[in-house]
């Protein structure tokens, strides 16, 4: 009887050090990765060498860009800020394994920025989901609410074509 006691306390012992790989965590090499790309967005060092070469990102959209092309866009977009980047609190990290085997690193932070034209400020909540393969960004999916910044551009696009049309007169 004392052997088959023994025997189940070793195989409990084995099966309940053998759990598998971390499924969740909120530290990882593929988060300080995550991190380190948004210090390069806040600092405006748009480096692409996080990405696969096939890596697709999407912005508030199905269609895809390639990592070239997210950074073009970020570019573009500065021309609009006198200041821009995202809040160092409220900042909220997670690396995911699926049953898949997939890892996704998954954020949500705050934006905020000073449009350059009028001086007002915007926050923006933002979430983005990464999904990593060799440590390389595979796939980039960010969704945010663009509706204050792009009314405000629209509005002050509207005062500078009717005071345009006004000193015509």
């Amino acid at each position: 009887m004392k052997q088959l006691i023994a025997v189940g306390l070793f195989m409990a012992l084995i099966t309940s050090c053998n759990q598998g790989p971390t499924r969740y965590t909120q530290s990882s090499p593929e988060i300080d990765t995550i991190k380190q790309l948004f210090a390069n967005y806040d600092n405006k060092a748009y480096d692409t060498s996080m990405y696969a070469d096939t890596s697709k990102t999407h912005y508030n959209s199905s269609k895809a860009m390639t990592a070239a092309e997210a950074m073009e866009y970020h570019k573009q977009a500065d021309a609009n800020y006198s200041s821009r980047g995202f809040k160092s609190d409220n900042q909220d990290f997670e690396m995911v394994l699926t049953d898949e085997g997939e890892t996704w690193v998954n954020c949500w932070l705050e934006w905020n920025g000073t449009l350059a034209a009028n001086g007002k400020e915007i926050e923006v909540p933002v979430h983005v989901t990464y999904q990593f393969v060799d440590g390389k960004i595979v796939r980039e999916y960010g969704y945010w609410d663009p509706s204050e910044i792009v009314l405000t551009l629209q509005q002050i696009a509207a005062e500078a074509e009717k005071a345009e049309e006004e000193s015509e007169e």
